[in-house]
């Protein structure tokens, strides 16, 4: 069977990262498969959707590569993809669910369940809907209809027994029909709830798989008991570990966790996200750590995927974004990292930025990074720590070593990388010191620090004139 399986965000704004990981299953499940990827807009709470957020949720999949073959902007032959386009639908399905007895009206007004809320708390329970508007008669039903009275569809849940969900990551999972409320489907404005609208788009869709957290592994009873009200064949689950930052907790875009365009803006190539996130909660069956989307496709195993959270964790994301920059070319990279250095370089060739930001590519684990590296070319006075200076004291050599590169560099008439790697031969000929000896001492006295790029190539970028002040 060829699969089909859909993304459903809301439309509040940039994607968080947990929500983007999702897609990315979803997308590998259906194209392993040689299936089929849809995008459709959960819109039914309007309260928090934010103007443009479509176009950021498409911005990012094609970022990610993740290529959408039905979609609002892409229409196939079940549209609409976006859920406040498709009320009539929702309302013909629940007022049918009506009709056979598996729903019902609810004419509760808000201080009603308030009341109820109430009582709950005082006896220290969880608040659940009693279900008192399914023993209504017709006639009452057809009289508060009659009188214009607000109300919603509720589904009438078994009290007794248990449900079996069959999960491709958690095998069986037995809930008791008890805990489950009578939820409601279809809301007074119209609008249905977010897990009846699942239900009906997911089955007029012809969705095979449906990938989400497994934070609503126990709610799917809801949703098979509403397959088997409508005589439907129910998809394959498939639920998916949670994300946790560092501090244990469910990353969120309520949280004020990173989004997918944080990562972005701050210069995380896309590739380098996606490949993190995939093995976020799934191993591969090799050792291979880089992917390419193609070898996600042939490669991932909805079977693999694990039932243990993962923990979010910045570093080994920049590890792999340093990866992954080191596999851009030359020139990929100069048009990568260019619009991340924001330091004054207005008096500066193309030739000598270039140099700068090439010298550092095997350095950067995200763009906006190079500004912190290269800070030391763009600093007239420069600041050498006490360790430091107690070692340019600690051996008579490094005067006479110092002094050495001084008379060298004044004689060069050519300022270039050869030159100077030249000059540091004869550094070493004419001092008979070699090693941190021969390094660190000019490296501390032209930079303040002991450790950069190739000594040749900072002394370049420095330039010959600041070199020598800051040698004498």
């Amino acid at each position: 069977m060829k699969a089909r399986t859909r993304f459903a965000p809301s439309p509040t704004g940039f994607m968080h990262i947990g929500n983007l990981r999702t897609a990315i299953f979803e997308y590998l499940v259906a194209k392993h498969n040689g299936g089929e990827f849809i995008l459709r807009i959960e819109d039914t709470d309007q309260n928090r959707k934010v103007e443009g957020a479509i176009d950021f949720i498409y911005n990012t999949l094609n970022l990610c590569n993740i290529k959408i073959d039905e979609g609002p902007n892409n229409a196939g032959e079940y549209g609409p993809y976006i859920q406040s386009e498709r009320l009539d639908i929702y309302k013909k399905y629940a007022e049918e669910l009506v009709e056979k007895g598996d729903a019902y009206y609810c004419f509760c007004t808000e201080e009603t369940l308030e009341a109820m809320r109430q009582k709950c708390d005082a006896r220290k329970v969880p608040f659940m809907y009693d279900g008192r508007c399914s023993h209504l008669s017709k006639e009452e039903i057809a009289e508060k209809l009659k009188n214009g009275e607000k109300y919603v569809i509720r589904q009438k849940m078994p009290k007794y027994g248990t449900s079996i969900v069959h999960d491709i990551v958690y095998g069986d999972v037995k809930v008791d029909n008890k805990v489950l409320e009578d939820q409601i489907l279809l809301k007074s404005d119209g609008y249905p709830t977010y897990n009846f609208a699942n239900v009906i788009d997911d089955h007029l869709m012809h969705i095979t798989h449906v990938i989400r957290g497994n934070e609503y592994l126990s709610q799917t009873p809801k949703y098979n008991l509403l397959y088997e009200a409508f005589g439907w064949e129910a998809p394959q689950y498939i639920h998916v570990p949670m994300v946790l930052g560092s501090d244990g907790n469910k990353l969120s875009k309520r949280n004020g966790d990173a989004s997918f365009m944080d990562l972005y803006n701050e210069g995380y190539l896309p590739s380098a996200i996606v490949n993190y996130l995939v093995l976020l909660g799934w191993s591969p069956d090799t050792n291979q750590e880089l992917y390419t989307m193609d070898e996600l496709i042939k490669h991932f195993d909805e079977k693999r995927i694990s039932k243990s959270p993962a923990t979010y964790d910045i570093k080994k994301l920049q590890w792999f974004n340093h990866k992954y920059i080191n596999t851009l070319s030359d020139e990929e990279y100069l048009k990568f990292i260019r619009p991340f250095l924001t330091l004054d370089v207005s008096d500066k060739t193309e030739e000598w930025i270039n140099k700068l930001l090439l010298i550092y590519k095997d350095h950067l684990s995200f763009g906006k990074e190079i500004n912190d590296l290269v800070g030391i070319f763009f600093n007239d006075d420069i600041t050498i720590s006490k360790e430091n200076e107690e070692f340019l004291n600690s051996d008579d050599a490094i005067p006479i070593v110092i002094n050495a590169y001084r008379e060298e560099i004044e004689k060069l008439t050519e300022w270039n990388t050869d030159a100077l790697s030249e000059v540091i031969n004869k550094v070493k000929e004419k001092t008979g010191v070699k090693g941190k000896l021969l390094y660190m001492p000019i490296r501390i006295k032209i930079s303040g620090v002991e450790h950069g790029p190739e000594l040749p190539d900072e002394l370049y970028l420095i330039g010959k004139d600041k070199v020598l002040k800051r040698l004498s």
